[in-house]
């Protein structure tokens, strides 16, 4: 089985669908409201699981009750939490969560206070990894053990950036915020070029319905997104990026991997509760097969 590492961000979401977003100091009432595990690397590393390959997550999170939900949710999707560090003088982290009905949502997230600083894992070997920016020192050691080791390191780039990992990452795939972020000013292609330039590796940026468009040894390309009724946005560039580096992992083409990803991502978009859409393997297989892709 493909051995994946996720390292970064691990939450509780707390999702409310409304019909427009808060605008004054009153009460509001939600449509619907669901309690859900969320972060970038927790969702990423939830849709490799269900896709079939063994995901293990290195986060950081509190012995509290926030902490102890969202490894037991984890574990319900067979994800393997040995990794996790977990202390007992802080406060693990979650987010709020409005969702409009075209899919789209506002977060407001509580990083975690008194969390762990560096990472502690043992030396283990894996197929590939990937890290988010919500743990730096994290992020760069998972980058160094993959370079290490021969294998995809992919960074999910979104602000704040951690340069030195983007350094030793042979695959990063920005947000579209991530990258204006890190390059104001400039245009995709430029932007993207320019990453390349500073350190080196393959780039991409991931811009929704736009698609992902990357840049590689002076060439550029790009890969279009899938056309679908969108509910739910919400943790779908997670699955991306999880499903992109299985699809390297498991030696797929690099537009190969990209086209995986956005089957997989535009699944999840079709589906409510944030990460609770992640599709499994089949389903992602057969609508590539749909698609005549």
């Amino acid at each position: 089985m493909t051995d994946i590492l996720i390292a970064g961000s691990a939450t509780v979401d707390f999702l409310f669908e409304v019909d427009e977003l808060p605008s004054r100091m009153d009460k509001y009432r939600a449509r619907n409201a669901q309690i859900v595990g969320g972060g970038c690397a927790a969702n990423a590393a939830v849709a490799i699981s269900r896709l079939g390959a063994r995901a293990r997550i290195a986060a950081r999170l509190a012995d509290d009750p926030v902490g102890q939900m969202i490894v037991a949710g984890l574990q319900l999707e067979k994800v393997a939490t040995g990794l996790i560090n977990m202390t007992t003088q802080g406060r693990s982290a979650y987010s709020s969560i409005y969702v409009l009905p075209n899919g789209e949502r506002q977060i407001v997230s509580f990083r975690g206070e008194n969390l762990a600083q560096l990472p502690d894992w043992p030396e283990a070997p894996f197929d590939a990894a990937l890290a988010d920016t919500r743990w730096p020192e994290a992020a760069v050691e998972a980058m160094i053990r993959a370079r290490a080791l021969g294998v995809p390191g992919v960074m999910d780039a979104e602000a704040p950036i951690v340069p030195e990992a983007l350094t030793y990452a042979s695959h990063i795939a920005f947000s579209r915020q991530g990258l204006d972020d890190y390059m104001p000013g400039l245009e995709t292609e430029a932007a993207l070029a320019e990453v390349a330039r500073r350190h080196g590796g393959w780039v991409c940026v991931t811009d929704g319905a736009h698609g992902v468009t990357w840049c590689h040894e002076g060439e550029i390309g790009h890969v279009p997104a899938f056309e679908v009724d969108v509910v739910d946005t919400l943790g779908a560039g997670d699955v991306w990026h999880g499903a992109f580096t299985l699809g390297l992992a498991e030696m797929m083409s690099v537009d190969g991997a990209i086209r995986f990803a956005n089957a997989a991502a535009a699944l999840k978009c079709t589906r409510p509760g944030g990460r609770l859409g992640a599709p499994d393997r089949d389903e992602t297989e057969d609508f590539l097969k749909e698609r005549n892709q």
